[in-house]
């Protein structure tokens, strides 16, 4: 079988979530499969697999509408696409298109990395959900990577295909820390600094916690900065890094107290199995998708409580708890693997051309 996989939306410098997912998706797929992918710019090709590529039009460009024409060549048995906007018009192949979390619907607020037109756009599109029915349903099956999301899509009635879940999964080879290691008295956050993500109670949790200092690993801006600055008299306990390698993540990850992360939404939340995988507690906001990621191994905490927040952080001064919480994550993190990632995608890939073939037999 030969899989076609978008990856232009791989980042030129270092992944986020959606790029970390297509990359090592591709890496996994290309052990069961044959893989092409498409970018579009060939900086990309520093953070993805070595596998036959082919560069086209930028994901964002006017010529998305009319993608399908270069990929159509390709002669692919299924194209598969890590977000849900690729263009379709026109297609004479399988198409397998993602959706990740259906957070921007109450959390409104585009990515700040995107043009202005495309943000508007965003805003637009977020406002009702049958734009999403629409594009959704011009594929032949819809990946998704959580069984909350799955459930979310169900509830919301977004697509007539089939849902089949594409897992995310920790990275391979991952070295877990010493147990019974001792940890630095330091808590580290992983992710943007968008309104939902709640960094705020963290923050203001973090007056109840003396002694420990908070690592923010992500890139923010001087204005964000100072926004977070200003909720704690301590801001010399806030280290804000504004971008990390892998290496720096590793390192820092290794000697943690914790991961926390008081997210009010997510689609998965990729530096908790991170986190778990290498054997450093997570602190995280009861809300149903931690629930299901955690499997129970997470200390979960109300996410509009900066005291539960505190007292979560302070059991883990306990040496006992701290152990027993490494090692629950350590188990849980074991349950995900890229390969049966990759095992989904190419069961889903099979079904999705089985399903483009009838549908072009009935047209015939």
């Amino acid at each position: 079988m030969k899989i076609v996989f978008d990856a232009r939306f791989t980042r030129t410098d270092q992944h986020d979530g959606i790029s970390r997912y297509g990359a090592s998706l591709i890496e996994a797929v290309s052990r069961h499969a044959q893989v092409q992918m498409l970018i579009s710019d060939e900086r990309q090709l520093a953070l993805l697999p070595e596998v036959p590529w082919v560069r086209i039009n930028s994901p964002l460009s006017p010529a998305e509408l009319f993608v399908a024409r270069k990929i159509n060549g390709l002669n692919a048995d299924a194209v598969v696409c890590p977000m849900q906007t690729m263009g379709s018009w026109g297609r004479t192949y399988p198409l397998i298109l993602t959706l990740h979390d259906l957070i921007y619907y109450q959390n409104p607020t585009p990515p700040g990395f995107l043009p202005l037109p495309v943000r508007l756009l965003w805003r637009l599109y977020h406002l009702a959900y049958w734009p999403q029915r629409v594009l959704l349903n011009r594929a032949d099956a819809v990946a998704t990577i959580s069984h909350t999301t799955a459930e979310l899509i169900k509830r919301h009635r977004l697509t007539r295909r089939p849902v089949r879940l594409v897992s995310n999964a920790p990275q391979p080879g991952t070295v877990p820390r010493p147990p019974g290691a001792a940890a630095d008295r330091t808590l580290l956050y992983m992710g943007s600094f968008m309104p939902y993500k709640n960094v705020e109670t963290i923050v203001r949790g973090m007056s109840h916690l003396p002694g420990y200092t908070l690592h923010l690993l992500s890139r923010i801006s001087p204005e964000r900065r100072a926004e977070l600055e200003a909720l704690t008299a301590d801001s010399a306990r806030l280290v804000f890094h504004n971008g990390v390698t892998d290496a720096e993540y590793d390192s820092l990850l290794r000697r943690a107290t914790a991961l926390v992360t008081l997210s009010k939404a997510e689609g998965y939340g990729l530096p908790v199995i991170e986190s778990m995988a290498m054997g450093t507690p997570v602190i995280a906001s009861d809300i149903p998708i931690f629930r299901e990621v955690s499997g129970g191994a997470a200390l979960l905490v109300d996410p509009e409580s900066p005291e539960a927040f505190a007292a979560a952080v302070n059991a883990l001064s306990d040496p006992g708890c701290w152990e027993e919480t490494a090692a629950a994550g350590l188990r849980r993190a074991g349950e995900y693997d890229w390969d049966a990632s990759a095992k989904q995608l190419v069961d889903a890939a099979a079904e999705a051309s089985r399903l483009f073939a009838a549908k072009r037999r009935r047209v015939r």
